[in-house]
Formats: structure tokens, C-alpha cells, sequence
């Protein structure tokens, strides 16, 4: 039998992996929404800082649409002179 925890319902679940999912699903919503490989949307992300912006303001932007948030992600690669 695994060690990983069963969740019998939603209720159960602590979040403890809630950023980490939220990351993986902003580099993968980012990669189609760019049309490039998951590789090329990490290093994006990671060396423009949105990675660790995503994160610290997890609270807030993990309740928006991914539409709006690759907007946002735009905006934020943008107003750091990234691209």
C-alpha cells in the first residue's frame, strides 16, 4: 500500500499542494496559450519571475479564470521589459 494520503472527499484535502498545482497549471495554460513547449513556458516564467510573483499572491490570482490570468502574466512579463 502507498504512503500517499487518501482523500475521501474535498473537505479532506489540506492544500498543502494547492501553489505547486496552480504553478504546473499556469505553466501548462501558458505553454498553449503561447504556443510553445513546456520547457520554453517554464523557463519564461521562471526567468521573467512570474513563477515566484504566482506564488506569493497565490490567494488572489489562484481564484481567477486562466484566461484572465495569462492576461495578467502578460501584463506582468510586459512591465518588466522581459520580451
Amino acid at each position: 500500500m502507498s504512503d500517499m494520503k487518501k482523500y475521501n472527499s474535498c473537505s479532506d484535502y489540506t492544500g498543502d499542494e494547492s501553489i505547486s498545482v496552480f504553478l504546473a497549471f499556469a505553466i501548462e495554460q501558458y505553454k498553449v496559450y503561447k504556443g510553445i513547449s513546456g520547457t520554453e513556458s517554464m523557463e519564461i516564467l521562471s526567468k521573467a519571475g512570474v513563477l515566484k510573483y504566482l506564488e506569493e499572491y497565490y490567494d488572489t490570482l489562484h481564484t481567477q479564470g486562466a484566461r484572465w490570468l495569462m492576461a495578467e502574466i502578460d501584463d506582468f512579463i510586459q512591465n518588466r521589459n522581459y520580451e
